[in-house]
C-alpha cells in the first residue's frame, strides 16, 4: 500500500470512530490526519519529478554515448592512418641538438643522411658509413 493509500485508510477510521473534531483531541487527530495526506501528496509529487528527471537523464546519458562513440570512431579511424603510414618502415627518432625538441623521420629521409628540424630549421647530417652489419662480423671469423 502506498502512503497516500495509508492516510486515506486512516482518515476512514478516524471517520469511523467518530470523532468529535470541536474537542481538543479530535481536532488534533484531524489536523494531523489533514497534514498526513498533504506530506503524502507532496511525497507523491516529488516522486513522478524524480521519474520525470530519471528519464532525461537516461536521454542525455544516451546521447552522450552516441556523440562518444563518434569521436571515438574517428579517433579510432585516425590511429589507423597513423599505424598504415607507420607500417611503410620503421620510424627513427632522434633530438635535435639545437632545439632540443624530438624528430622523427623513416628510412627515407635516413638513406638521404640528412634531416632538417621542423622546429628550428637546423640540417641534421647523419653518417652511416661507420655502422656494419652484425651478421657480416660473424661470417667473417
Amino acid at each position: 500500500m502506498e502512503i497516500l493509500e495509508k492516510v486515506a485508510y486512516l482518515k476512514g477510521l478516524a471517520e469511523g470512530l467518530g470523532l468529535d473534531i470541536e474537542k481538543k483531541e479530535g481536532k488534533l487527530l484531524s489536523v494531523m490526519i489533514d497534514v498526513l495526506e498533504d506530506m503524502a501528496l507532496e511525497i507523491r509529487d516529488m516522486q513522478e519529478e524524480q521519474a520525470d528527471l530519471e528519464e532525461g537523464l537516461d536521454a542525455v546519458s544516451d546521447d552522450l554515448s552516441e556523440v562518444e562513440s563518434y569521436l571515438y570512431e574517428e579517433e579510432g579511424e585516425d590511429d589507423a592512418e597513423d599505424e598504415e603510414e607507420d607500417s611503410d618502415g620503421p620510424v627513427y627518432e632522434t633530438t635535435c641538438p639545437n632545439c632540443e625538441e624530438e624528430i622523427l623521420f623513416d628510412e627515407d629521409i635516413l638513406a638521404d643522411g640528412c634531416v632538417v628540424c621542423p622546429n628550428c630549421g637546423e640540417k641534421l647530417e647523419f653518417d652511416l658509413t661507420d655502422l656494419s652489419d652484425p651478421e657480416e662480423e660473424d661470417d667473417g671469423e
